[in-house]
């Protein structure tokens, strides 16, 4: 695989991760169970907008086939988008949602953190501007973790199970092919293996404090990454991109 190929994947995965996972918090918008966490939750989404527009943008570049950011979100379909898993999965109640951010949160951190040292000044200079707001969605989703497994026995009941259904979802993060190994080859990226343990361990300590328990090991979920998705994604993106598929072109 040549580099700019690669390159182009790699961007494209870290933007969608965003994006995608910024449209299910969208979906809250109105619905949260207390105004304080709509704005919070819309605000966490604006953040990843954010980050998925400079990762998009830069993809776009490398591309050189004359699709930008809004090309890139609006017109490809399921099958070519490149995000885990996990960031697709429906938000279910509050704990099911919880308890996806903080699975992503805990390891979006680290990744980024990775990033800031890219060789690609590109790539150094967006996770650097990306990191802060990641570290405050981390320290968010935390904290309601802990608030709603150390709460009542209905909140502790929800969060465990949000926390058990939701790990097969994670070993897609931690798995390396060939993209990951080249990046990381070139100095772009990182190995996403040498983030597991450090993730594992902030995800063990902040599930003590909340009194719940370890999720067991089993078979994990994978394929996002190139390509292959459940049919959730599809649904979303029949919200997300309606406007620009029913009238393309169209501007404000």
């Amino acid at each position: 695989m040549r580099r700019d190929e690669a390159l182009f994947q790699y961007l494209l995965r870290l933007g969608d991760n965003a994006l995608v996972l910024a449209q299910r918090l969208g979906e809250w918008t109105g619905k949260a169970p207390v105004i304080e966490e709509d704005l919070a939750t819309a605000n966490t989404a604006l953040d990843l907008i954010g980050q998925a527009r400079m990762w998009l943008t830069y993809a776009g570049e490398v591309e050189d086939k004359g699709r930008d950011e809004d090309k890139l979100a609006f017109l490809r379909d399921a099958s070519d988008f490149r995000n885990v898993l996990l960031v697709e999965q429906p938000n279910g109640n509050f704990a099911d949602t919880i308890a996806r951010q903080f699975y992503f949160d805990a390891w979006n951190v680290r990744a980024l953190d990775a990033l800031r040292r890219s060789q690609d000044a590109r790539v150094a200079d967006i996770a650097g501007k990306s990191v802060k707001e990641a570290a405050y969605h981390l320290e968010r989703s935390s904290d309601w973790i802990v608030r709603l497994g150390d709460g009542t026995e209905e909140s502790h009941a929800r969060m465990q199970a949000a926390v058990d259904d939701l790990w097969m979802y994670t070993g897609e993060l931690f798995e390396a092919d060939e993209v990951d190994r080249l990046m990381g080859e070139l100095g772009v990226g990182f190995d996403p293996e040498t983030l597991r343990e450090p993730w594992l361990d902030e995800v063990k300590r902040v599930l003590e404090d909340a009194t719940l328990a370890i999720p067991a090991a089993g078979h994990m979920q994978r394929g996002g990454k190139q390509g292959v998705h459940t049919e959730k994604l599809g649904y979303l993106l029949a919200e997300l991109q309606f406007l620009q598929r029913a009238y393309p072109g169209a501007q404000w």
